[in-house]
Formats: C-alpha cells, structure tokens, sequence
C-alpha cells in the first residue's frame, strides 16, 4: 500500500497555521460557491508533494477542472478535495475537512479524512469507538423543496461538510448520511471506501457500490448506512 495519505495528512499539519490565515482571502466561482486562498494553497502543496514523489499519477481536484477529464483514463489517479466545507471555512467554523483518494488500475488502494482544526483523521486500517445514534446527516445543498421531500426520521444534522459527516457516520455518530441530490467524487470517494472497509450499507446513485473509481464530471447521489 502506498502512503500517500499519511503524507497529505504531514502536509496538512505542517501547513495548518498558514492555510487557516488564508480563510478570509474568498471569491466566487462561476457555480456561486466560494473558493479561498486555502484551498489553493492546500491543492499546491499536495501537487508539489505529487510532481517530487509520485510523478506517474495524476490528480482529480476540485479546484483543478481543466486537468480532471485528462485523469479519467490514468492508471494511477488520485483524488483530492483540498478543502471541502469552504463556506464553513471561510466563515470561521471548525467544520471543514480535506479528502484524499488513491486508486491504481481502477482499484481503490487508500483513503484519508482530515477534519484539521478538530484534529480528527481517518485512513484505512485505522480502528476508532464505535457510537450508536439516530441521527441522519443530510447534505446542506439540499434546497427547502428537497428537505421537505425526505423521509420521516428521528433526527436530522445539516452541518455543511461533506467530509465532517462521512466521519460521523463511520464512527456511528450518524447512522446514515445522505445526499438525494448528488455530490462529485472528491466529496465522497474517500468516505465511500472507508464505509466498504468498515461494513457499511454504501448505495450510488441507488445501486450497490464496489469500490470502483467514478467519473469526475458527473455528480452521485448517495447514502451511507450502519447496517
């Protein structure tokens, strides 16, 4: 197994203080969603540490569009969201987190989520306390229509980081999350193949999912599930 993450993990937590000074430097993208200095400075130190040590794999990035339909076709493809929950981010919370995804040969071979200012990571192998709730997280794209048209449940979180609740389900403090209206792959390959390794209930876009690399201009709805 390669360690890739563990070095994206060291990047993370060498870099911290100055990605966190970054957290106000913020403009719009043509979705309306924000991006801020951080993100960039995150995606430009895992591409360095990329170019320097594993110059035959290529990079799906959220903030790097242009590059990902170059990567689809790769034998060696890593996939990473320098920042996910960037409004929550820029707007000074704790909740936001870093993603990373490695497959070679269409296999998946490793998978990091790194929540940084709560000091929370998880990779393959990694054991943790198991919680038991009732607690469904929902993603926050979800529109008042959308939230209206979703089943009856005892409790719902809406948090605003994709990779904040990926964590909360494998630790059982959700027992499902959720999203009906679809999110790309560097929101949730990470968390999709650490649910696989810890037996959870994983269903894309409403099929049994295997583990296998998904297409980067496409968005998957998902559910994640304690079994």
């Amino acid at each position: 197994m390669s360690n890739i993450c563990t070095q994206v993990k060291g990047i993370i937590r060498e870099n911290l203080k100055d990605i966190l000074k970054l957290r106000s430097t913020k403009k719009l993208k043509s979705d309306g969603s924000y991006v801020s200095e951080g993100d960039l400075l995150m995606e430009s130190l895992v591409k360095s540490m990329i170019r320097q040590n594993y110059p035959d794999y290529a990079l799906v990035s959220e903030e790097s569009p242009e590059e990902n339909l170059k990567a689809i076709n790769a034998d060696k493809v890593i996939v990473l969201d320098p920042i996910d929950g960037t409004e929550n981010f820029i707007s000074g919370l704790k909740e936001w987190g870093v993603a990373v995804c490695v497959y070679e040969s269409g296999k998946h071979v490793e998978s990091m989520l790194a929540l940084p200012e709560l000091d929370l990571y998880m990779k393959n192998g990694d054991t943790f306390q198991k919680h038991s709730s009732r607690i469904v997280g929902i993603s926050s794209s979800l529109t008042k229509e959308e939230l209206l048209r979703l089943d009856d449940g005892f409790e719902y979180r809406i948090i605003g980081c994709c990779v904040y609740n990926m964590y909360n389900v494998l630790t059982g403090s959700f027992c499902v999350f959720e999203n009906p209206k679809g999110a790309k792959v560097w929101d949730i390959l990470p968390g999709l193949n650490l649910a696989l390794e810890h037996k959870l209930k994983v269903t894309v876009n409403n099929k049994k999912y295997d583990g296998e690399l998904l297409r980067p201009d496409q968005t998957y709805i998902f559910r994640i599930e304690q079994k």
